[in-house]
């Protein structure tokens, strides 16, 4: 999709508000130059010396033509505010929606946080679009009119207007697709420099070495070069404009002064006339300024929409069943069949997954283990639906997992990822997620079971203290047994775990590991994890090696 056709669609998705814009603009604009016509009589009366009920009618008139046009401002500025509203509203639950819903190989060559700074373009869109609708329409307006109404004074004025228009036309095109390519390009690197930050602050440890701070700084000023180098080929794109404006305003304000003053001279023009032409021809060049300054600010707003596609252009995982034709896990008894299973990753020539075939059934407790790159955690991510296999087939209950509903398949399962972290909210957010169908019972229940009872008693603000992004300043192994516990709070039918004890003492863990593989609990387990106690507590034990199953116990 081009930058223009985004812009197209967000006109299309707020035409009413746009509509309501455009019809105030013209009643304004039709208001404003019937305004020069009250002043030319006016002008008249005073040239005549006549002091007459029709003098102070006109004032009157003319005054209140100032308000009424004062009040439909107003009224602009109401819709444009509801507009920057929606947009953000809109743009803020497009991602929210998007991050968890786009497919695994769409994301693999992002950093998703990074991708989330796109975000902030939302601003730029919701104050550039809103002012572009009303002042460019205004503008855009006022010359169209302006032209028509020094028309009705002599039809030499229809020609000036014509060339006028054809020249603003020819500016616009010479210059556009440069300026919105540097602006591109600048906006690049503007993202490069802060997600460079990001990492300076994410690593901010690391870099108080003096080696890698040096490092830090030199790769910064890298890329700030960069970034000024394209701001300085934007600003070339501008400049050359701006020249442009500049003549343009000189032919425009010669070439009508001229003209006024000829008609004037050859009495095809009176003075009240000519004085209320210059009125208008001053109304064209402010507005042919607003245009031009305008068109710096339609760069800021197709590059910003163009960023924010950077986000909503990416694929997201669809149920292409109708929904009559999907299928959900309404039983308790569950078996996985994968068939076949080869998973390769985009940029790799080499398969991770090679031909695997499993069978998982109803209360199975797998351990899945293996050397570093055999393949575990792609494994583990393809029986949960995280990845797609690029060959071969998952069956659920001899049914293709492609069948079931992602969002029903995902609501009976619980997941826990090796890099998952605890989110900004309170300790109970973190486990409960507001969900109101889970009991303070179950909660204890949980909270016991994983030891985590002690560490909440331990807080004053016990379930209701905050946690930090990435669960700073709680403890690694209490930050586990937070995920475990939001992971089993769902009653999930399948548990995916990958190293969900790695970082809990050896007492600890043995004791999760019991409740987790306990024959009574209701779930399938598959785990891939270290130690020994997991060997003695899974009832079966695969080894992958280079991809493939090396052995089952």
């Amino acid at each position: 999709m081009t930058p223009l056709e985004r812009f197209k669609n967000l006109i299309y998705n707020d035409k009413q508000d746009v509509y309501q814009l455009l019809i105030y603009a013209v009643l304004a604009g039709l208001i404003s130059l019937s305004i020069p016509l009250g002043i030319q009589s006016i002008v008249n009366f005073i040239q005549a010396g006549q002091v007459s009920t029709s003098w102070i009618v006109l004032v009157f008139i003319v005054v209140v033509g100032v308000a009424f046009v004062g009040v439909l401002k107003i009224m602009q500025f109401r819709i444009t505010e509801n507009l920057q509203q929606k947009i953000f509203v809109r743009s803020s639950f497009e991602f929210a929606y998007r991050f968890p819903n786009i497919k695994f190989n769409q994301l693999y060559n992002f950093s998703p946080p990074e991708l989330a700074n796109r975000f902030f373009d939302t601003l730029t869109v919701q104050k550039g679009f809103s002012k572009l609708i009303l002042e460019i329409s205004t503008a855009a307006l006022q010359i169209l009119f302006g032209i028509l109404l020094l028309s009705v004074y002599h039809p030499f004025f229809i020609f000036f207007g014509i060339i006028l228009l054809f020249m603003l036309y020819i500016i616009f095109k010479v210059n556009f697709n440069e300026g919105l390519e540097t602006s591109l390009k600048e906006s690049k690197y503007k993202y490069k420099v802060a997600h460079w930050l990001q990492e300076i602050a994410r690593n901010h440890l690391s870099f108080k070495n003096d080696k890698i701070f040096n490092f830090s700084l030199q790769k910064n000023d890298k890329l700030v070069t960069e970034y000024l180098s394209h701001r300085e080929s934007h600003f070339n794109v501008l400049k050359k404009q701006f020249i442009q404006l500049t003549g343009f305003k000189i032919l425009i304000t010669a070439g009508l002064l001229i003209i006024g003053g000829i008609l004037v001279l050859n009495q095809q023009m009176n003075i009240g006339q000519f004085v209320a032409a210059e009125i208008i021809i001053i109304t064209i060049i402010s507005a042919v300024e607003k245009l031009f300054y305008g068109l710096e600010l339609f760069y800021d707003v197709t590059t910003s929409l163009e960023k924010l596609g950077t986000v909503v252009d990416l694929e997201l995982e669809r149920d292409n069943l109708p929904k009559e034709a999907r299928y959900y896990m309404e039983n308790d008894e569950i078996c996985i069949e994968a068939k076949n299973i080869f998973y390769q990753f985009p940029d790799s020539e080499t398969a991770v997954i090679n031909g695997i075939d499993l069978t998982i059934n109803k209360n199975d407790r797998i351990l899945i283990q293996g050397e570093n790159g055999s393949g575990k955690t792609t494994l583990l991510r393809i029986l949960s639906r995280i990845f797609e296999p690029s060959v071969g087939t998952v069956f659920l209950n001899n049914t293709s997992y492609k069948k079931y509903c992602i969002e029903d398949f995902r609501s009976n399962i619980g997941v826990i990822n090796i890099d998952d972290s605890p989110f900004e909210g309170t300790i109970l957010e973190n486990i409960t997620c507001n969900n109101p169908t889970i009991t303070k019972k179950e909660i204890s229940h949980v909270l016991e079971k994983l030891k985590l009872t002690e560490l909440i008693k331990s807080l004053p603000l016990g379930l209701d203290t905050p946690m930090f992004s990435g669960g700073k300043r709680i403890n690694s192994a209490s930050i586990q047994k937070i995920l475990l516990a939001r992971c089993v709070l769902t009653k999930p039918k399948l548990l995916f775990l990958e190293e969900p004890v790695e970082k809990l003492d050896k007492f600890s863990a043995g004791e999760i590991i019991d409740w987790l593989t306990a024959p009574e609990q209701p779930w399938t387990l598959i785990v891939v994890g270290k130690g020994n106690y997991w060997k003695e507590k899974c009832s079966r034990i695969i080894t992958l090696e280079n991809g493939q199953i090396k052995t089952i116990k």
